[in-house]
């Protein structure tokens, strides 16, 4: 059976022109920063952001980490969207490790405004911990996708650095956020102290993603990274695909949108699916199935079984992603699936 696997971006497989340059690739100890192979992926990662350094870590978690850490203190605390990946999936990690603690802030769709920030912050008062950085994602996972403006950036990194905050980018996707709104990346790092970005979703690499920021920030990350464990040594072959990417596979993202949307919409008509069209921005979709009288893990069951992998997403929500895996043919196979099989199934018998 031909398997669709929408559950995420993170099952993207390396492209043969990544497997080759992963086999020639020139290799020396990163720990030392003598690795030839990641000092050129760093240097290309800064200079794309228009900052002056960057950092490979092991994932996003570890990036976001390292990056928490290196710009507060234990006992600060950081400003942050309430169902932002760093707080929702990251296994509280910044409290746990870091010992900082979160400020939660509901905005629309994922994204918050300055005002939202000023009325969050502090202030200078000896009972509460300080309000040392402000947190974006771009894209925001969990509001499907949703993009930020650069204009929405600047205007809440404004407020921050006003405050006396700095603020930091989880763009785990943020090339789709350029993509869909044809905007260069530097239009977003310009306004903001850091950013972390995923090499192994979109845009396919196996392994790894990028913290960039100035020069001092990235000495302090990269101690960071230390304590963790994440020094590598021969870490070229982890940064070989990584600089394949950002050369080949950002652009072609589009081909997610546009699947993404196509699946949206067919979707979108089915009895009982309910899927929030301003929401798929880029190549996520959550659509909200309980009008259908089936459980999420009976939806999710009666899927896999017909060769169709989806991921639960909260109750009676469901996402797919699209990823470079996946052509429109498996768009609307994906859909005959879900109309033809799983919604005319109950418990495990389907009526077709």
């Amino acid at each position: 059976m031909n398997i669709i696997n929408l559950e995420s971006d993170t099952v993207t497989l390396p492209t043969k022109e990544m497997m080759d340059a992963i086999a020639r690739a020139d290799l020396g100890d990163d720990v030392n920063c003598r690795d030839p192979t990641v000092n050129a992926l760093q240097e290309k990662a800064a200079r794309l952001f228009g900052k002056e350094g960057s950092l490979l870590v092991t994932s996003g978690t570890q990036g976001n980490l390292v990056a928490l850490m290196a710009h507060c203190r234990p006992g600060d605390e950081i400003i942050l969207e309430s169902e932002s990946h760093m707080y929702y999936y990251e296994a509280g990690n910044m409290s746990a490790i870091a010992g900082i603690i979160p400020r939660l802030i509901r905005g629309d769709r994922g994204i918050f405004t300055g005002e939202q920030v000023r009325e969050a912050a502090r202030g200078d008062d000896l009972h509460f911990p300080i309000s040392r950085l402000v947190e974006i994602e771009n894209t925001h996972n969990r509001a499907g996708g949703t993009c930020w403006t650069p204009a929405q950036v600047a205007e809440v990194a404004k407020t921050a650095h006003d405050l006396g905050m700095k603020v930091h980018i989880d763009g785990a996707r943020i090339f789709n956020a350029c993509i869909a709104l044809d905007v260069d990346v530097r239009a977003y790092a310009r306004h903001v102290d850091s950013v972390q970005f995923c090499l192994s979703k979109g845009l396919s690499c196996p392994v790894g993603s990028m913290v960039v920021g100035d020069a001092a920030f990235i000495d302090a990350c990269r101690r960071k990274r230390k304590m963790l464990g994440g020094g590598m040594r021969q870490a070229g072959i982890i940064a070989a695909p990584g600089i394949v990417a950002l050369d080949s596979m950002i652009s072609r993202l589009k081909e997610d949108h546009d699947n993404a949307k196509r699946m949206a919409n067919a979707l979108s008509g089915l009895d009982g699916i309910k899927i929030d069209m301003s929401t798929v921005q880029t190549n996520i979709v959550v659509m909200d199935i309980s009008a259908t009288g089936r459980t999420v893990a009976g939806f999710l069951q009666d899927a896999r079984s017909n060769g169709l992998l989806l991921s639960e997403f909260g109750p009676g929500l469901v996402r797919l992603v699209t990823h470079r895996g996946i052509t429109s043919e498996d768009v609307d196979r994906a859909v005959s699936i879900i109309e033809e099989k799983v919604l005319k199934c109950s418990g495990g018998v389907c009526k077709i």
